[in-house]
């Protein structure tokens, strides 16, 4: 069972807009330093995204 995801942060929606994804649709549920996971608010969809952009 994977803890709920928090909302993004400022430069987090940035990110998410780099790789043309829509920050709205998006939960973040791990930060690290290198990366980010994130699941879709609706389809559960899980995604790793590179910090190195």
């Amino acid at each position: 069972m994977h803890k709920n995801g928090k909302r993004p942060t400022r430069k987090q929606k940035e990110l998410l807009a780099s790789c043309r994804l829509n920050p709205e649709n998006w939960l973040i549920r791990k930060n690290l330093p290198d990366s980010i996971e994130i699941v879709h608010r609706v389809t559960g969809r899980a995604r790793v995204i590179e910090k190195v952009r």
